[in-house]
């Protein structure tokens, strides 16, 4: 099997879990959870993608699956959530634009999981 060919495949088979929310921050408490989702999210190895969206890649929808199931685990009781999977050929296509001017996807790093 050549490398393009398995290359190709794996776009399709590696998935990229984004995680949207908007939690309540209006008192202490309530940033407090919000600190500690947000915490959560990137001890599971979620970036930043802007201020209320996380994401995360994994290498198949077994491991997104993981991920998505620690996420749910620890949705805070108040607020909005959604959680969005998308393969990594789909994520290849976004197009990001800092002001007027387009950028440059970050390709993603390679991560090592120890189960």
């Amino acid at each position: 099997m050549d490398e393009e060919h398995f290359s190709r495949l794996n776009q399709y088979r590696s998935m990229w879990v984004l995680v949207f929310f908007d939690l309540p921050t209006e008192t202490r408490i309530e940033r407090k959870v919000a600190s500690r989702f947000r915490k959560n999210l990137l001890n599971d190895g979620f970036a930043m993608f802007q201020f209320s969206i996380y994401m995360r890649f994994c290498a198949s929808r077994e491991n997104a699956e993981v991920h998505i199931k620690r996420t749910k685990n620890a949705l805070p009781k108040k607020g909005k959530v959604g959680i969005l999977q998308i393969t990594d050929k789909q994520f290849g296509m976004i197009e990001l634009f800092h002001g007027q001017k387009e950028v440059e996807p970050e390709k993603p790093s390679q991560q090592l999981e120890l189960f």
